[in-house]
């Protein structure tokens, strides 16, 4: 039996400005990634989106980011692995806190970004991260990009990692992400990309952007839903899934 957790990055939203579609995509997946502050979020965000995603009963994890609301987290910034840990222990432990108020248990941590971006090639950033998620609480799940560095760190501290692959990327030959700045970045076809998705998961590889066979083992799929049109082809690639007799189910350190 296969099985492959549906995560989403949500709470996106500032003040008064409206990012995303999270109460139509909680409900489809299995796991809420929530932004905490720093680049995107506000603490009333944060508590709404907890609520939601408690209500739902899908698991709740943190998804902090380099402090750049400008930039959505997407720019470079070139921390020190001292500050990125004193940023990731910030961010975890506010999320941790509206978990708490709530009465649910925080399961997750996947950084947001770039600074997920550069943990995947950084060996000393990743393993910065994943000393924070250890010393927040050993119990946590580290989610990183497959085959990268973070998971490597994550494994050597004793975290329970999951793997994570995405349903609308290109990737490199060395299994890395297609920069957003390359017109490849996207999949835009949405039968190739639940294809895509399948192989992943059964299979364990896929296509590279210049077609090279290239070797990863989810255990994590992120989709987005932040406009009808992708909110629709998460309800596609569910549907596919279930039909394929593939369990949805979020991944728990044991």
């Amino acid at each position: 039996m296969y099985r492959i957790d549906l995560n989403s990055d949500l709470g996106e939203s500032f003040g008064r400005y409206t990012l995303g579609m999270d109460n139509e995509i909680i409900p489809l997946v299995s796991s809420a990634n929530v932004a905490c502050g720093q680049h995107a979020g506000d603490p009333l965000v944060m508590r709404d989106t907890v609520r939601l995603a408690a209500d739902a009963g899908i698991a709740i994890g943190a998804h902090p980011g380099y402090p750049d609301l400008q930039g959505f987290g997407r720019r470079d910034m070139h921390l020190s692995p001292d500050e990125a840990y004193s940023y990731m222990l910030y961010q975890i432990g506010a999320l941790q806190a509206f978990c708490a108020a709530s009465g649910v248990p925080l399961s997750h941590v996947k950084p947001h970004g770039q600074l997920y971006n550069h943990a995947a090639v950084d060996a000393e950033l990743a393993a910065a991260l994943a000393q924070a998620v250890r010393d927040v609480d050993d119990r946590l799940v580290l989610v990183g990009l497959a085959n990268s560095a973070l998971i490597d760190e994550g494994r050597k501290l004793g975290l329970v990692t999951a793997e994570e692959f995405f349903t609308d990327r290109n990737y490199t030959d060395e299994g890395r992400l297609v920069s957003r700045n390359d017109p490849a970045a996207l999949i835009r076809d949405e039968e190739v990309a639940i294809e895509r998705v399948k192989n992943a998961i059964r299979d364990g590889a896929i296509l590279s952007v210049t077609g090279k066979l290239v070797d990863l083992h989810p255990d994590t799929i992120c989709v987005h839903g932040d406009s009808p049109t992708a909110l629709a082809f998460v309800r596609r690639i569910r549907q596919a899934l279930e039909e394929d007799g593939i369990v949805i189910k979020p991944v728990r350190a044991e």
